[in-house]
């Protein structure tokens, strides 16, 4: 058998690790496991699974890591690179091009095929590197973020990847875990897990070692833990047993088939690919049977329908909206910001009210301890010293304030002669820590800090310098009074008390009682330098700010008045706690402080502000952030949160600094900003000119463009396009919250719609009336007209300022010209003759400028009317990105 000892390390609670010469048992696990593993003796179960509770070697882990797969529910996104490009040509679209081609084909016309299968070539390949460039940015991205576990491996704690863990793995788990397998409970100290994503229960449960029935269900299973749930309070040490797939989250996610509901910019989106697709529908029937009935040929009759058909389509929308995505969270982590979900950018750039903490993000967040005074208010070495000792004998959640303790300067070097007998861990009820110590041969001390009514509450006695008396109401009122002192000061305050034992091996919650007040801790964390800048910068860009806080209401309003903030709304969690719900939705709009707030209630807190019609960020990192992260518009946290904040935010911060966010909103505004302008140059001339085609082959004895025309114009007039994602965007475009408006996108359309169309026809008139130009002339005419103009409208409608004063991205403008310059030499080229254009005589090009000219004024105008009496201001709360049913939950394991 092997022989185990506790062993402490510097990020880890206390784990069993492998005496030297002893060896974990050698890799023969088969993977076979009683069903319900939870009723077995813990020594059974350690031997069907081939481990010790030391954990396993590395090598045997490396082996079952091969054996069994990655701890996940699905596999790494992205897929190869032959996977992607062949997703290319599963589009509707591309599938119409190639039925195009193969009618070609089979009629003989083999020079029509082959240009179509070159354009549909084209643009697949186009589509490919931009979507195979996205993904593979984006897991770099995800990888940079990717959760971490402490394992027992080669008899030590180890820190690895979720995704390595094996059945057979020991796990350390701590507060603010979030548990990445499912397994059995080896030993647990105060644990208590929230299984609500798997039951529904709103408090946490209490786990221990032991058994479990047969038939008991995941809540009676008080053993054993699942992945996706996540530790409230406590340590254990935990045997995995099933991972990826095998796990019950992971089954029962296949079961309810669960997924993030679409927002409302992916739900526009699809609503504006139905539209067109419908009008697309209409137009190419009509034309195609109309065609018919004025007994053209059948061939070119469908090919020019399937042409108009993918003419009028954005078919580049999928992969410039990924482009467009990809490129702004590569910005955005470039400024120390992580999209985890790509969808979360145009919520950033919508937020338009931000809640957070003000520890690390208005605070500097380098807590450091100031004094530690007695009851009298006097500096005490004794106080500290027990502060030192509970923080630095805990082993439950760290926080800065524990930092600080134990980072300041010691009263004893040396503090060995201490031995730590129990704790009784920290948790959100009872803001309390306690540790029991006993010194040599004296008698134990328990030790107990936290916030100062929270102690004062189990307090009877008061410890002064000449030995302890009752606590009675003076005193007590003399305490508060020097809070409130300290508080209104700035300072962090801590009770701390203690209470003495002569003979006792462990401690509960319950001998938290008839403790004496023994002094006070008093931390500083001063306003961070350039705070009031950067709030000041939100306020530009139309975003509030509001301060969800549990520290005290004079903490809190003290740092207001320091960095610019309203101090006089204040709302604390006791006036909170007394509210309905509709009179929440009232006072959250005349609050601007919300403290001495629990963590159940920042969740009502976020949700009574998105009621009442704001878009809510909201900024946490802790545990008890969790909740209120899941129901905001848009979750934020940072790199050094605990697990189970990271996993249900959207967006994670490198560095915890609001300007950081500030940076992340402007490039989230930019990038909704430059997916808009697709959609609004593929709905002006591209839309006006295939209405337009259709209109002209009803009345003409000829086609107005050949298929192979349409395309080439089609795919010609995308290539800027692809620019698009890193143009420049107006300043003014990054003041306000941008929200997707379909309405406002359908009088854009009809609006330039109607103006190409005008311009179309008056091209028809120049050539048919003017020029009295021939077929082939004519087709080649408004094959350079039409490429023309829709180069011209890109940079019109890229911008809501007048077109000369803002300047578009040199990529975009180089590309504009180029494509301009090929639309008007290829009638002189050889490649003219399989194009069926002729050269075009010069007054005939004059013309054709002429009216490209003319076009892009008017288009000017129009835009100017349309953007001055158009949206101007959202159309009043959107709708939410987040399923109120936990939909973040059910990505917790991924």
């Amino acid at each position: 058998m092997t022989t185990t000892m506790v062993t402490r390390t510097v990020d880890g609670p206390d784990c069993l690790a492998v005496i030297p010469g002893e060896e974990p048992p050698a890799n023969r696990f088969s993977g076979h496991v009683e069903p319900a593993y939870w009723s077995l003796e813990t020594e059974e179960l350690i031997g069907r699974l081939e481990t010790s509770t030391s954990g396993l070697l590395s090598v045997d882990a490396a082996v079952r890591l091969a054996k069994f797969g990655r701890n996940a529910m699905a596999p790494r996104s992205g897929g190869s690179a032959l996977g992607v490009f062949a997703r290319q040509f599963r589009s509707p679209l591309v599938l119409i091009l190639v039925f195009a081609a193969a009618v070609s084909a089979f009629v003989g016309e083999g020079h029509e095929a082959a240009i179509i299968g070159v354009i549909v070539l084209a643009s697949c390949i186009l589509s490919f590197t931009q979507e195979y460039g996205a993904s593979r940015a984006m897991e770099a991205l995800r990888n940079r973020i990717s959760r971490k576990a402490t394992v027992l491996r080669d008899g030590i704690e180890r820190t690895t990847n979720v995704e390595e863990i094996v059945p057979g793995d020991v796990l350390c788990l701590s507060a603010g875990n979030l548990i990445p397998v499912d397994g059995v409970i080896l030993e647990a100290r105060d644990f208590n897990v929230s299984e609500s994503v798997l039951t529904g229960e709103t408090f946490p449960v209490v786990k221990s070692a032991g058994r479990s029935a047969p038939e008991a269900g995941i809540a009676q299973r008080s053993n054993a833990v699942f992945t996706g749930t996540s530790v409230r309070s406590g340590t254990a040490k935990v045997l995995a047993v099933a991972t990826g797939a095998r796990t019950e989250f992971a089954s029962i996610a296949e079961a309810l088939e669960r997924r993030i509901p679409e927002t409302e910019f992916a739900r526009g989106i699809r609503m504006f690919g139905y539209l067109m697709t419908e009008i697309m529908l209409a137009i190419v029937i009509l034309v195609f049977f109309a065609n018919m009935l004025l007994h053209r040929p059948l061939i070119e009759s469908l090919l020019f329908s399937l042409a108009l058909a993918v003419g009028l389509t954005p078919e580049l929308l999928p992969a410039i909206i990924s482009v467009t995505l990809a490129s702004g969270a590569r910005a955005m982590a470039a400024g120390g910001v992580i999209v985890r979900r790509l969808d979360a950018i145009e919520n950033l750039g919508s937020m338009d009210l931000l809640c957070t903490d003000k520890t690390g993000t208005l605070t500097e967040g380098v807590i450091h301890l100031d004094g530690s005074f007695d009851v009298d208010g006097e500096p005490s070495d004794e106080v500290l010293l027990w502060a030192q000792l509970n923080a630095m004998l805990q082993t439950g959640l760290k926080n800065p304030l524990d930092e600080a303790i134990a980072t300041a300067q010691p009263v004893e070097e040396d503090l060995s002669r201490f031995t730590k007998i129990d704790e009784i861990p920290y948790d959100f009820v009872r803001k309390r820590l306690s540790v029991a110590v006993r010194e040599e041969t004296r008698e134990g001390i328990l030790i107990t800090k936290g916030a100062v009514q929270n102690v004062l509450d189990v307090c009877s006695f008061v410890q002064g310098p000449h030995g302890s008396k009752s606590l009675d109401l003076a005193e007590r009122e003399a305490i508060e009074e020097k809070f409130r002192r300290w508080s209104a000061q700035g300072y962090r305050v801590l009770g701390l008390a203690i209470r003495r034992f002569q003979s006792k091996a462990s401690f509960s919650r319950d001998d938290e009682t008839a403790m004496a007040f023994a002094g006070f801790l008093l931390f500083l964390d001063p306003p961070k330098e350039g705070v009031r800048k950067t709030l000041s910068a939100l306020t530009d860009r139309g975003i509030g700010v509001k301060v969800i806080s549990g520290d005290n209401r004079y903490v809190a309003a003290h740092l207001a008045d320091a960095v610019g903030l309203r101090s006089d709304r204040i709302m604390t969690g006791e006036d909170l706690s007394k509210l309905t719900k509709n009179g929440l939705l009232a006072g959250v709009r005349k609050t601007d402080l919300f403290v001495e707030i629990d963590p159940n209630q920042k969740e009502r807190i976020v949700e009574a502000l998105r009621r009442s019609g704001h878009v809510v960020g909201y900024l946490g990192d802790g545990i008890n952030d969790a909740p209120a992260l899941h129901e905001a518009d848009i979750g934020i946290s940072v790199d050094t949160a605990v697990d189970v904040a990271r996993e249900a935010a959207d967006i994670i911060l490198l560095k915890r600094d609001l300007g950081v966010l500030v940076r992340g909103v402007d490039d989230g505004r930019k990038t909704f900003a430059n997916t808009m302008k697709y959609i609004s140059i593929t709905t002006s001339a591209n839309f006006g000119n295939m209405i337009s085609m259709a209109a002209a082959s009803l009345y003409l004895p000829f086609l107005p463009l050949l298929a192979k025309q349409i395309l080439l114009n089609n795919f010609l007039s995308d290539i800027p396009s692809l620019a698009i994602a890193g143009d420049n965007v107006d300043i003014e475009q990054l003041r306000r919250p941008r929200h997707w408006d379909i309405h406002f996108i359908r009088r854009f359309m009809v609006s330039f719609g109607l103006v190409s169309s005008a311009f179309d026809f008056a091209t028809f008139a120049f050539l048919l009336l003017a020029v009295r130009a021939s077929g082939a002339t004519f087709q080649t005419a408004w094959f350079v007209e039409s490429v023309l103009t829709e180069l011209a409208i890109v940079l019109v409608v890229r911008t809501r300022r007048r077109l000369w004063r803002s300047r578009p991205s040199r990529l975009l403008a180089a590309l504009a010209l180029t494509v301009g310059g090929i639309a008007v030499s290829i009638p002189y080229t050889p490649v003219a003759d399989w194009l069926a254009m002729v050269p075009l005589p010069l007054p005939v090009l004059l013309g054709l400028l002429t009216i490209t000219a003319t076009y892009a004024l008017v288009s000017e105008l129009t835009k100017h009317l349309l953007f001055d009496h158009g949206n101007g201001k959202p159309r009043g709360r959107r709708n939410s990105a987040r399923d109120r049913s936990g939909s973040k939950s059910a990505r917790l394991a991924d």
